[in-house]
């Protein structure tokens, strides 16, 4: 039996053992190349061939756009875009529910339906508590009555009838004439009916935007204005229109004709409602109309 340490130089005389490669021309036999080679140096080389391989192909998926085709992997580009288009969803997806709401409070102005909610209680949150009547100073103060004296002395010359909505705008009658049914939210009437002449002009109360203006079985012709600070007019029973919707209106300008059109009319008048953030009030405190 041989002992270890022969075994062991048998192996590396094996793989220190020369040997050549050489390259022949096919038809002359004339020696073209020859490499003097070792079992030991092709095993080095193919170890260095396979790790540069190796390497080369690890560099080009990490640095290159071929990644991209390597499953799990995906590119800085294509996550922006994925962040972008998330972003835009979530924003689309606010102004959708914002439509909804929007369209949901036109269609109850259309149909004169109110939620079953205190309306005075849509544009107060505080509570209110019991105040004891004896110890309220109920007197006038001195500024009070300088203003009250000047503001009668402008309504006393004052050429064009309107009402103050708040103090960033004014709100001008559509039409003048007699009320003859009032603002009652109790009986479901959100509106004031105003009788007047047939074929008068009806007047926009408030600068705005025409987002309704079509026939509709029970109210006739009707044309809806959209204005600022959450504020919508609602005009029915016109004999005629004069606006398009979409199109652009100013204050006291004429938009339709008063008329009897409509199941629900009894006579030529308008009914006027206005809504504020999908809840209506009553234009008769703001507007005076006679």
């Amino acid at each position: 039996m041989e002992s270890p340490k022969k075994d062991k130089r048998k192996i590396k005389q094996k793989l220190l053992h020369k040997y050549r490669l050489v390259i022949l021309n096919e038809d002359t036999f004339e020696e073209r190349l020859s490499f003097q080679l070792s079992k030991l140096n092709v095993i080095i080389l193919s170890t260095i061939s396979a790790l540069l391989l190796v390497s080369g192909t690890a560099l080009l998926i990490a640095f290159t756009p071929i990644r991209e085709y390597i499953p799990g992997y995906s590119s800085t580009a294509l996550k922006n875009k994925a962040t972008r288009l998330t972003l835009k969803v979530d924003s689309l997806t606010a102004v959708v529910n914002q439509n909804s709401t929007y369209f949901r409070s036109i269609r109850n102005v259309l149909s004169g339906k109110v939620d079953s909610l205190d309306i005075e209680q849509v544009y107060s949150n505080e509570k209110t508590t019991p105040v004891d009547v004896d110890t309220v100073n109920l007197s006038a103060s001195q500024q009070d009555s300088i203003l009250r004296a000047k503001v009668e002395q402008e309504d006393k010359y004052s050429l064009l009838e309107r009402a103050t909505f708040n103090t960033n705008f004014t709100l001008f009658p559509p039409v003048s004439g007699s009320i003859s049914e009032v603002y009652n939210a109790e009986e479901k009437h959100y509106a004031i009916d105003i009788v007047t002449e047939k074929n008068e002009p009806v007047k926009a109360t408030l600068d705005g935007t025409v987002i309704f203006a079509e026939w509709t079985v029970e109210t006739g012709y009707v044309i809806i204005i959209e204005h600022n600070f959450g504020l919508i007019s609602v005009y029915k029973h016109n004999a005629s229109l004069l606006k398009s919707q979409g199109d652009l209106v100013t204050a006291g300008e004429a938009i339709a004709v008063v008329g009897d059109t409509g199941e629900f009319s009894y006579g030529p008048h308008l009914h006027f409602e206005l809504w504020v953030d999908g809840y209506p009030v009553n234009p008769s405190d703001y507007i005076n109309f006679e």
